[in-house]
């Protein structure tokens, strides 16, 4: 009787667990740029003349096509994907690598650095994801919705485009309405769904592309070329739609820690590339079938006799999909930018227990929605909103390529002829497409930059505001008191209980406490200075997520370290002190707090604006109290005026 080999079902469950990844990474990071057939060629055909399209449609494929390769392939998937900080992708990913501390020995500086031209380069890249969560759920459900232009019934008179817009707004009302129910059940279904959508759009295309598969030859990039060339009044504007085609792409970085490199590369080797370029070439077949007179290619794919409703209902879907990535890219980049410093505290709610990632940001879902329905309503059509679409996306893949260089520099140590060279290429190639989108800032591109314009100088006005803060508060005496010496003076009466001061830097008395000593002449008998530090790198492990010193006399200093990928949990860090045997008594332990309250008139080193936009943020941040979800019962909140 021959026995199996034990290490089977381990491969078995090893190659599952690859499949899962891909058809997850197909559900959440191939959403976006996955539905972009729906208006891409449609846009680069309608920049041609209609005499010069069955020519022109060679050149706008090979153009699609190799902005796809080099874009996507070569420089997502084949070299910014490595950049990883330990795992996790995104901008924030990025500037993290890219910054270079000083390890030079001595007392820090007296006055807190200011941000330097290259982070905030990096930071407005962040910042134009926002613009590109606006539009791209606009953009893609609107298309999606207009596959009813040839449902006929309603949708055949000229009301028909009304009657689209309206239908958009609704679905866009109840997919940012359904955000704070989670994601769970219709992440269960993304990947699916998405595996589903690649080979129908894929089937359609190879169903046209037999017919004329003379189209193949646009995979010589020369037509491109060409193309430009004897259209150089029109290249921009030609370019500028083709870069519908890799809208999304900047998804496979920031989505990476989810699902992995191996798993983002296979899924879109093996399956959206693939259906993508079937689909591609099959318009661009059917262009050639009926002389350039299509309207829209991608629902014309359609063969007779089969319903083109089911093909709007699945693009219908898809676009949703698309739109919850983009969405809840929103999120997580908000509760990055919020961790490290950048971004006022907001409400951040978790909406999955078994899975940390799964959180809702009330204001920018609010935010996103107000403005993506607004878009819908303003602009009316695909057409127009596609004349707005690009900018932000290409700036972010301009300010990615920057980023990446810097790492390549800093972090890896290339040789300036290796990281310059390749980052050259990159950047002549995103630069290109830049500059292609420039024109559509009149047509609408002046939002998704006038949003980012707002969050760079809210991210600015905040980061440079607590440093300065930090510096008022923490410097000079305040960091030499000794608190052992404190807690042990005659005239402090030592009084039962536990106390918890939060505190913001690992160092020195913090002023709750002081004045607190000064107001009551009282010290509770287990007192806890707790600091929450937030690493530059998106996890902490657990084996070092806390540190416990005892400074005498009843007096512990802990320090609790969380990535900017996770959500603080006092609570937890608690429960961990007591179990160094520290009697914390969790039931009627008491929280103390600093309530800043700004003054202007200081010499802090900001703009008016920027001080008067500060104490804004400040007044209508989160508390840190409710930040932290501590039980308002038990805290207890010193008023703190600083002047900046």
């Amino acid at each position: 009787m021959t026995s199996v080999p034990a290490e089977k079902p381990a491969a078995s469950g090893r190659k599952a667990l690859k499949l899962g990844l891909c058809l997850g990474a197909l559900g959440v990071v191939f959403g976006d740029i996955g539905t972009s057939p729906l208006y891409t060629m449609k846009e680069c055909i309608a920049t041609l003349p209609p005499s010069e399209r069955v020519e022109g449609v060679y050149g706008v494929l090979s153009l699609i096509t190799w902005a796809l390769l080099l874009v996507v392939c070569v420089k997502y998937i084949w070299f910014v994907t490595r950049a990883d900080n330990r795992g996790e992708g995104g901008i924030f990913a990025l500037l993290a690598l890219s910054q270079v501390h000083d390890t030079e020995p001595g007392p820090p500086p007296k006055r807190p650095r200011p941000i330097g031209p290259a982070l905030l380069v990096i930071l407005f890249g962040a910042a134009l994801l926002y613009g590109d969560s606006v539009i791209t759920p606009a953009i893609t459900v609107l298309s999606a919705v207009e596959g009813l232009r040839g449902a006929g019934g309603f949708f055949a008179g000229g009301h028909a485009q009304n009657l689209i817009v309206f239908i958009t707004c609704g679905i866009l009302a109840v997919l940012f309405w359904f955000q704070h129910k989670g994601t769970e059940f219709i992440g269960a279904v993304f990947g699916p769904v998405m595996l589903f959508w690649f080979a129908v759009i894929g089937a359609l295309g190879l169903w046209h592309l037999v017919e004329s598969p003379r189209i193949l030859l646009a995979l010589n990039p020369l037509y491109g070329v060409n193309l430009l060339v004897t259209h150089p009044g029109g290249a921009a504007t030609l370019l500028g739609s083709v870069v519908l085609a890799v809208t999304g792409a900047e998804a496979l970085y920031a989505d990476m820690g989810h699902f992995g490199r191996p798993a983002i590369t296979r899924a879109w080797l093996w399956c959206a590339l693939p259906g993508l370029l079937l689909n591609y070439y099959g318009q661009g077949a059917y262009v050639l079938e009926h002389h350039g007179a299509a309207v829209n290619p991608f629902f014309e794919l359609v063969p007779p006799g089969l319903p083109r409703m089911a093909l709007t209902v699945l693009a219908a879907c898809a676009a949703i999909i698309a739109s919850q990535a983009v969405i809840s890219g929103a999120f997580s980049l908000t509760r990055s930018a919020i961790q490290l410093g950048y971004f006022p505290r907001l409400k951040v709610t978790h909406t999955s227990a078994e899975l940390a990632g799964r959180i809702y940001v009330p204001l920018v879902n609010t935010s996103l929605a107000l403005l993506s329905i607004g878009v819908v309503a303003l602009f009316g059509s695909s057409d127009r909103l596609a004349a707005a679409y690009g900018i932000a996306v290409t700036g972010t893949m301009l300010v990615t390529t920057l980023a990446f260089f810097r790492v390549a520099q800093l972090r890896w140590r290339w040789p300036l002829w290796r990281s310059l060279g390749l980052c050259a290429f990159f950047i002549v190639i995103d630069a290109a497409l830049f500059i292609s989108t420039l024109h559509k800032f009149v047509d609408g591109g002046w939002l998704p930059i006038g949003i980012a314009l707002a969050v760079i100088a809210i991210m600015h006005t905040w980061k440079t505001g607590r440093a300065e803060i930090r510096e008022k508060i923490y410097s000079g005496a305040t960091m030499d008191l000794e608190l052992s010496d404190i807690a042990k003076s005659k005239n402090i009466v030592r009084v039962p209980g536990s106390a918890v001061f939060m505190v913001a830097t690992p160092k020195g008395t913090p002023i709750a406490l002081l004045h607190h000593l000064a107001a009551n002449k009282c010290l509770q008998k287990t007192v806890v200075l707790l600091t929450i530090i937030t690493e530059e790198i998106p996890h902490v492990d657990d084996e070092e997520r806390m540190t416990l010193d005892y400074l005498g006399e009843g007096v512990w200093r802990a320090t609790g370290r969380y990535g900017y990928m996770e959500q603080p949990n006092v609570a937890n860090i608690c429960e961990r002190i007591v179990h160094q045997d520290v009697p914390l008594n969790l039931d009627a332990t008491t929280f103390y707090f600093n309530r800043e309250m700004i003054i202007g008139g200081g010499d802090a080193r900001m703009l008016e604006w920027q001080k008067n936009l500060y104490a804004f943020l400040s007044r209508n941040a989160r508390p840190v109290k409710d930040y932290y979800q501590i039980l308002p019962t038990r805290i207890i909140e010193i008023g703190l005026p600083v002047q900046l």
